[in-house]
Parts: C-alpha cells; structure tokens; sequence
C-alpha cells in the first residue's frame, strides 16, 4: 500500500528567460518584424507579439532600432498590456515568466530615468521562486544608446530603491556605477550587495568600485551579518584585505581605523565577527595601537566578549598608561559577567602592581568591585590581590576594600577583615533551614466522570471536523453511533444539509491540492460515515483503500484510525451496534468494569455484535483493580466477546509490559547504540523504546504493546488516554517524538505529561525520561505541577527521575541549570524528599570525572541538592561526591561539593 503522506506536487518551474544568442531566434524574430512592418503592423504589434512570445532578446534588438514616435507609442501602450498578462495566469502566479522581456521593453522606450527605476522594480516582475534577475548584460546595452547623464541619474535612482543586499537590482545598478563612473550616494544595502557579487573575486585592481566602497564596509549596517561566515584567513575577504595591507602600505592604517570605529559603532558577536577576524589577521603592534588607546579602552565595558577580549590582549602590550585610565578599565572588567575577561583582568592587574608598585593606590576601586563576581573562584582571587598588595594601597584604599567585604561570603569576608578592618562578617555560613519550611505536598484531585455522549444531531455538525480534543471526539463517535443505531432514516435526513457540497475532497474531488487519498485523521472516517449515512458518498467501501499503511502510522493512531473506520463500515453495512464498549467512564480514559458488563449486557439483548477495535480500546481502558461483582455479572454473558470480556475481568488481564530504552545516534542511516553511564555527547540522538509482553491474541492490543515507532503521529495528545492503566505504555509511545519538534515546537507538550501523571500503572523509566525532558525545558514551567501531583499521589519514580534525566544532560538534550531550576521549584513547594532523592541518583553521572570539563551549572546543582537534603535531614556519603570534594581547589564546584560531602556525613544532634 502506498504512503498515506502524499504532498501536493510542485507548481512547475518557470520558464528561462536567460538571453538568446545572437545569430539565432532574436534575429530570425527582428526579420519577421520587419516583413510585419513593410505589411503595415504598427511597432507595438511588434513588441507585443515578441512578449506574448517571451522573446526578450528580439525586444532587446528592436527597441534600440525605434524611432522616436514608435517608441512613444510602446511606452504608451506597454504598462496597459500587463493587465492582459496578468488575465491569463493564475493570480498566486503574476508576471514573471514575463520580467525578461517586459523590463527590456521598458528599459527601451520609457523616456525619464524616474519611470525606467519604477519599471525596473516592479514587485510583479519579481520571479516567484526567489531568483534573481538574470539579464543585467541585455539591460546594459539596451541602456548604453541613452544619453550619459540619463544613465548616471538612473543609476543613482537604482542605488537608493536597494532594500538590502540581495536585492535583485544589485548587479544592474553597480554596472552602471560601474560604466558611468558617478560616486555612488552613501547606501548600505549598495555595500552589503557589492560585497555579496564581489566576494567571489574581491581583486582591487579589477573593480573600479574597489576603493570607494572599501571605507563603507565599516560603517554600512549588514556588513558583519553578510561576511560572518568568512573561515580563517582563507576567507575570500579576509585574504583579499591582509594581501590589500601587505602590499599598500596606505591602506593599513585605513583598515585597522575601520576596524576599531566599528568596533565603537556597537553590534552583536556576529555582527563583529568578521571585523574582529580582520583585526587579528593584522596583528596591530603596540606602536599601532598606542594612538588608539583609548578607543580601546571604551571596548572594555560593553563591547561584545570577543571584541573585549582582543581589546584587552592589544592593552596588556602597552606601557605607560595612565594610572585612572587602568583603574577605569579594570573596573569595566570586574564589572562585566565573562568569567574568563575578570580572571584574565585580575592577572594583569597583579602583573602591572608588581612592576609598577605605585599602581596600588588605583586598585582598591576595581577590587572592591571583583568581591561581587558570581565565582567563588574570582572572589577567591580577588580577596588573595587585596591581602598581596595592602601595603601599597594606602589609608583611602584599605577603607574601600574593607567597605566592601559585605560583598564576600563568610569565610572570605573574615579573611578581609582581619587585614583591612571594616564590619565584621557574620558567624558561620546559614543552615539551609533557617527561615524557611517547605510545605506540605498538595493533594492531588481524584478523575471526574466523563461528560454524557452528545444526544442530538445538532450538536454533532460542529464537532465533525476534529477541531475538538479527544474527550469531544470520544463523546461524538458514541453518539453518533447511538443516535445512528436508534433513528438511522431521522439521522440521515438531520445530517443531509450540513454535508452537502463540502467534502468532495475526501472521495478524489475538488482541486489537486486538497485531495486527500488516505484518511489519516479520526475526523475524515467520522465524516465518511455521515456522507455514507446519508448517501451522499460517491463511493462505498473505503475502509477498504483509504486506511493509510500500517508501517507509517504510530501503533495508538492505528487503534485510533480502525475504531473510526469499522464505524463507518458499521454504517455502511447497516450493522451499528446500540453502543460503543470504549467510551471512558472517567475523564483518566477508564471504563468502569461495572459499566462494560453492561454495555456487553445491552449489546447481547440486541442481538447485535460489539466492533472489534471498540472492544480491543474497551479491554485496554479497563481499571487495574479488580471489581468480583463485575467478574461475576460478567460470567453470565452468552456472546464469544462477552466471555472474552468475563476472562479479562477474572483476571486474564494484559500485565504491565517491561519497557527499555536505548539511545541510538548516527547520520545517513548508520546506529550505534550508547551505554547506560557513557556521558559523551553525540550528534542525532534518539530514544529507541522497545515493549516486551505476552501475546494476547488480540491484533490490536499485541500492536499497541509492542515496540513504539518513530512515524509522526497524528494524534499524540489522545495517547494517555488509550492506556489509563499503563502510563508507563502511554509515555513508551512518546518517546520517539520526544528529543525532537515540528516547526519549532516540541512535539511532546506539557498537557501530555499532565494526562499521565492522571494514569495508573507504575511508572518506569519511559515515565521518567518524559518528566525530565520537560522539567528541563525552561519553557514549561507547568512541568512541576506534573511532578507534585505524582509526589502527593506517592507514585513518582524519583530516583529514575534523577538517573534520566543525567542521562539527558550528559548527552546534551537539556541543559543542567534549566532542571535545577524546576527542581528547586518542586522542592519549595514540598517535594524536597523527591527532589533530594533524584538529585542523589543523578550526581554520580554528572559531577566531573577527573580531566573533565564539569557541566555549567553543576554547582548550583550541587547546592539544591545540599539544601534538599538538610530539609530531609538525608545522610550516607555519596563516593562521587566524596570525591570531587576531595580535590584542591576554591571554585564554587568545589565549595559545594565539600558543603554537601560534610551535610552528608555529619552526625545527628
């Protein structure tokens, strides 16, 4: 069978509209012309026939040959012959298949350079597919026949209409910049766009625009973006510059001014990339530099970190500054968030006081400053320059230090104070406890009672195109059926004049764009039975062609798509039983057992036959306790479905499966698979969930509880609802789906995670990689209400929680300081036991190995779970953890880690 996801086909390409060689058709077109002329047709019965023709170079040649009354009368007649054009398209199309030829003919007969540029820029010459004009060459010597300064004032009218550098007017209008020799006015989209054709072959001495465009591209806005991607010195612009300085020594300075003046203009990272790049590809030496000192000492406070950085590399080379010009910029240093630029500050001011002494009088400012930095590590440091060089500093500096020993934690602050004075810090470092108390666990709702089935016609009509979520969708098929089953000829008539004229796509009818040849939706088999219901299908038995390939459709669509299909074939058949097994009692998806015996007990009386799908959904919605009385009721059912339903209820019901997962990674097909404590990161990472359960004879349950796929699924959101009592099932099927979007939106949602935190079953390690994925995912805060109900229900698998979701950092699917902030959030909401419980499994994965760099925000992770466990008084050393609080070191990592180590192993008392 055939894919289901058939896509409508591409419009066809438009035609080329490339010049024609000389020699060829243009001029077997200009000696038919001329055989019209000599038999009377006018220049316009020309021109028009090479356009319908889409001739562009017989135009081309026979504009320039116009006299001045024929031209006249073309561009008279031309712009009103676009609405002839534009009548025998489409109107999504336009005209483009005809811009060669129409902007030959303008560029030939309109007379001023104002009407020519509006020409020229038409928005329906513009190709639909985005490409660009290709007849810059047939336009020039079209143009070459007008007067010298008609030509230079277009060309100034084509620079400015420019809207940004790949404007299809680019190449035209530097061509006449080119020919004319005019200045071209100061416009950045014209610079941005020289770059973009020139980039390919920056030569100087081959462009006469060379040395007037090469100052802009340091001002013109677009510059950095357009040459971002320039790699190494191999960049085309980059080598064409360096070679431009070594061999002019003129230009040098030029460059390196450009340089840094855009540098001061201001712009993101990637806006100055290419600039930066340019300024080390010259290496400036400190002579160079000196004269612009202070140019770069304006770098310092706000420039974007690379552009910082090499600011301070070409300042460290200097000597001589001027002690406040320092003192300023080792504050702009200490001031900005980049760890790496403060270290990289504090060393050079220790260099710089140790050859210049006199120096220290100008660093108390800048240190008291370093006291506030987010590292322990560059608090550390600090503190350790102000103790080396207090005798320098003098009676001022002291006391601005010790003013500023409030900013250090504790044990640094008294360090301070025993050498510069000031107030003395507080005693030992807080107890996590203190001034809080977490809460206890909210008590999570119990499920509601499912809404009625709809009772009447007209409350079906709205719902039929499945904009409804699954709870409308499963009262719509259990009153349609019933309300089928009950009054089929009333139905039919109620129905009859709401489907009339609207669905013909769903048989082959209508336009080829929406056809639609397989019914991969729940809401095309509701509508089909309707249509057939009524009689107005042009087809009967659909169910047998329209299901799409099982192989391309998740096992839960499957069971989705055959519920909804055996529906309209009851219709069909004229076989609706008086109900459906399936509907959910409650709004989990359970069916009470009580109630399927008696739906059976119903179905029995009629002397009719339950749906096969409906019943193998209805076994699967069953609750896991067992209901004796219901068993028993159940004993006395007649029907081969109801002594199924009786074996299923005295306990033949389907165990909970065990669920696996493999991470799998690789391109163009090739798998390797990880193993569970590897905490390398690799490129295309997948989940690879595989069900083992025993076979039950029931096709679509062995389907639903056999190993998930990736296929896209239609209908995710209904999943939980399919398995009430197998959550760990409901989240196996979403895991495919789950480390990967769909037009930049995460294909698993939190309203997903809040339905199986509703379910039963115990919940595993599927559960767990769900929960983790969105606890980590800054964007879905709501996932810790999904987290705290499972706590207060007693059912969260905590500590594979925790192992998942190291797992998930490890491999570089979320980032460990969006879970800690979820967690955090959890744990001060009552679930600090939990939390701490998952933070214990997590760390021997994610503290650092020896030679490893640690994951960013492992400290703050580190001291969540130091405050989880004091509020949960939690003891027994972790080794991981003993460990890196072992090694030497001040860092944050470190402090926490000992912090943790010493709350774990204290004694209690």
């Amino acid at each position: 069978m055939s894919s289901p996801y058939q896509h409508p086909p591409l419009p066809p390409h438009a035609p080329t509209t490339s010049p024609t060689p000389a020699g060829s058709v243009a001029e077997g077109s200009l000696r038919t012309a001329r055989r019209r002329e000599r038999a009377g047709a006018t220049a316009w019965d020309e021109i028009r026939g090479f356009v319908d023709r889409q001739d562009a170079s017989a135009v081309a040649a026979r504009v320039v040959e116009l006299d001045e009354a024929a031209r006249k009368e073309v561009a008279r007649r031309l712009p009103g012959y676009l609405k002839v054009l534009r009548d025998r398209h489409e109107s999504w199309e336009g005209v483009g298949d005809y811009a060669a030829v129409l902007r030959a003919a303008g560029a030939g007969v309109l007379p001023g350079a104002a009407a020519v540029a509006t020409w020229l820029n038409r928005r329906d010459f513009a190709s639909r597919w985005g490409a660009p004009y290709e007849d810059t060459d047939r336009i020039m010597a079209i143009l070459a026949t007008r007067p010298p300064e008609w030509r230079a004032e277009l060309a100034r009218r084509l620079v400015l209409r420019l809207r940004t550098g790949e404007d299809r007017g680019v190449e035209l209008a530097l061509a006449l910049l080119r020919t004319t020799g005019i200045e071209a006015p100061i416009h950045d989209p014209l610079v941005v766009g020289w770059l973009e054709t020139a980039g390919r072959r920056p030569v100087p001495s081959e462009d006469p625009l060379f040395d007037l465009m090469l100052p802009r591209i340091f001002d013109a806005q677009g510059v950095g973006r357009a040459l971002q991607w320039e790699s190494g010195p191999t960049g085309p612009w980059l080598k064409a510059l360096c070679d431009l300085a070594a061999g002019d020594a003129a230009k040098r300075p030029t460059l390196l001014e450009g340089c840094v003046r855009r540098f001061l203009l201001g712009g993101s990272a990637l806006d100055l990339r290419f600039f930066a790049r340019l300024h080390e590809a010259l290496d400036p030496a400190p002579h160079e530099i000196e004269p612009r000192a202070h140019d770069y000492l304006r770098l310092l406070p706000a420039a974007p970190g690379p552009v910082a950085e090499l600011a301070l590399r070409r300042l460290r080379r200097l000597d001589g500054l001027d002690p406040a010009d320092l003192a300023e910029a080792w504050e702009a240093l200490f001031f900005r968030p980049e760890r790496k630029l403060v270290r990289a500050g504090l060393t050079w001011l220790d260099q710089l006081v140790r050859l210049s002494p006199e120096l220290a009088g100008s660093i108390a400012g800048p240190l008291a400053l370093a006291f506030a930095a987010d590292s322990a590590e560059l608090q550390e440091k600090a503190v350790t320059l102000a103790i080396k060089h207090a005798g320098r500093m003098g009676d001022e500096g002291r006391a601005a230090v010790g003013d500023a020993l409030g900013l250090l934690p504790p044990d640094l602050g008294r360090r301070v104070h025993a050498v510069f004075g000031g107030v003395e810090p507080a005693g030992p470092d807080p107890d996590p406890q203190d001034g809080f108390a977490p809460p206890p666990l909210p008590r999570p709702d119990g499920p509601r009672r499912m809404p009625d089935p709809i009772g009447s016609v007209a409350e079906t009509l709205p719902l039929l195109d499945g904009s409804a979520g699954w709870q409308a969708w499963e009262r719509l098929l259990a009153g349609f059926v019933a309300l089928v089953h009950q009054d089929r000829e009333g139905t039919a008539t109620a129905l009859k004049p709401g489907l009339a004229g609207r669905y013909e796509h769903l048989y082959g009818g209508g336009d080829r764009w929406h056809r639609i040849d397989r019914w991969n939706q729940v809401d095309h088999w509701l509508i089909g039975a309707a249509c057939s219901l009524t009689g107005i299908a042009p087809v009967r038995s659909v169910w047998k062609d329209r299901l799409p390939d099982a192989r391309h459709l998740c096992p839960p669509d499957l069971l989705l798509l055959h519920r909804a299909a055996e529906i309209q074939m009851a219709v069909e058949e004229d076989v609706v039983p008086p109900l459906l097994l399936s509907t959910p009692t409650l709004t989990t998806g359970h069916v009470e057992a009580s109630e399927l015996v008696t739906r059976m007990e119903i179905i029995e009386a009629a002397g009719a036959k339950p749906l096969a799908a409906d019943l193998q959904q209805a076994l699967l919605r069953l609750p896991g306790e067992r209901d004796p009385e219901a068993a028993g009721r159940a004993g006395r059912l007649s029907s081969p479905a109801g002594r199924l339903v009786a074996r299923w209820l005295a306990g033949a019901r389907l165990a909970d499966p065990v669920v696996e997962v493999r991470w799998s990674y690789g391109e163009y097909g090739e798998r390797k698979w990880f193993e569970d404590g590897e905490p390398d990161v690799f490129p295309g990472v997948k989940l690879v969930p595989s069900l083992h359960a025993p076979a039950t004879g029931l096709p679509l349950v062995d389907r639903v509880f056999g190993d998930p796929r990736s296929s896209s699924g239609v209908h995710p959101a209904w999943w939980p609802s399919m398995f009430p009592s197998h959550r760990e099932v409901a989240a196996a099927h979403l895991l495919p789906h789950l480390l990967h979007g769909e037009w930049d939106e995460p294909k698993v949602r939190v309203s997903h995670l809040h339905r199986l935190a509703r379910l039963d079953g115990p919940p595993g390690v599927a559960v767990s990689l769900v929960l983790a994925r969105l606890l980590g995912n800054p964007d879905m805060p709501e996932a810790v209400d999904a987290l705290l109900a499972m706590a207060g229900r007693g059912d969260l698998p905590a500590a594979e929680l925790g192992r998942q979701a190291a797992l998930l950092v490890g491999r570089d699917q979320m980032r460990l300081r969006h879970l800690t902030a979820a967690l955090e959030s959890a744990s001060r909401q009552g679930a600090h036991q939990e939390v701490w419980t998952a933070v214990a499994a997590a760390l021997p994965s994610l503290v650092p190995r020896p030679g490893r760099r640690p994951h960013h925000g492992s400290a703050e992770f580190l001291a969540l779970g130091a405050t989880a466990a004091a509020w949960c008084r939690a003891r027994g050393a972790i080794p991981e953890v003993e460990a890196v609080a072992a090694r030497k070191g001040s860092s944050n990592l470190l402090r926490e880690a000992r912090r943790l180590h010493e709350l774990l192993t204290a004694k209690e008392g």
